[in-house]
């Protein structure tokens, strides 16, 4: 994933994970591999292929770098609520009603 500025705590980064937000919902993220420079001068933030799915979280949009602590980070495990048994697009529909 190309980015124009290269994160302030980039060597942290390297082993972490890359959340993906999709309509107001954390729903998965991607392993960190590497960083590298690119020849134009942009940042190539390097990824695993594996996407990881997550129980989905409520998250604001935002723009730019956002470190999350393990205590934000979500985790892997249903978190007692059953959300995470629910299918994606119901609970896209649920979510667009504010009932979850």
């Amino acid at each position: 994933m190309p980015t124009r500025m290269r994160p302030r705590r980039a060597d942290e980064l390297i082993g972490g994970n890359l959340y993906w937000i999709v309509k107001h919902r954390l729903v998965g993220f991607n392993p960190i591999v590497r960083i590298e420079d690119r020849n134009d001068g942009r940042i190539d933030i390097v990824c695993s292929a594996e996407l990881v799915a997550v129980v989905p979280k409520h998250r604001r949009a935002h723009q730019g770098w956002r470190y999350l602590s393990e205590s934000d980070a979500p985790g892997l495990d249903d978190d007692g609520t059953g959300l995470a048994e629910l299918p994606s697009r119901l609970y896209g529909r649920l979510a667009a009603l504010a009932l979850v």
